[in-house]
């Protein structure tokens, strides 16, 4: 077992590669900020829940991408979202990724609809999230639509 000594030592003598610290280094993949407002816009309407009414975590980015048959890292949720709409560049990705995606929101409304109806008083605050919910997954033949047709 190593002592704290020799985890300092090896501590103080990893070096970062200072040229790539803020994310600017090259890598082979495609950057998709090519099209910042396709992403940003999809990013806004899908992920964030005042928009969508669900809560869209990490794992559960990285479990859509799986379903939609894409593999995944762990990152910030913005960056996992990027590398997932640069994996839905073709119009048959995009579409088992919103398949993945309505599947998931589909078992996050079961949930809620379950807690309405258990806790009736809950109803209020749960049915507004279904509804948006509902909305959003409405959208999802016009994403397809407005980017690949």
């Amino acid at each position: 077992m190593r002592d704290m000594d020799e985890l300092r030592k090896e501590f103080e003598n990893f070096k970062i590669d200072e040229s790539c610290v803020d994310g600017s280094c090259e890598t082979d993949e495609t950057n998709l900020r090519d099209y910042p407002s396709y992403t940003e816009a999809l990013y806004a309407q899908l992920i964030a829940p005042v928009q969508s009414g669900i809560y869209i975590s990490r794992w559960d980015i990285k479990e859509i991408a799986a379903a939609a048959g894409d593999d995944m890292a762990i990152h910030p949720r913005k960056r996992m979202f990027e590398l997932l709409m640069k994996y839905a560049t073709s119009k048959e990705n995009m579409q088992a990724v919103l398949d993945a995606l309505e599947a998931h929101m589909l078992d996050k409304i079961a949930i809620y609809q379950e807690f309405i109806d258990n806790f009736p008083a809950s109803a209020e605050i749960f049915q507004k999230k279904i509804d948006k919910a509902h909305k959003t997954m409405k959208l999802f033949p016009q994403i397809i639509e407005e980017y690949f047709e």
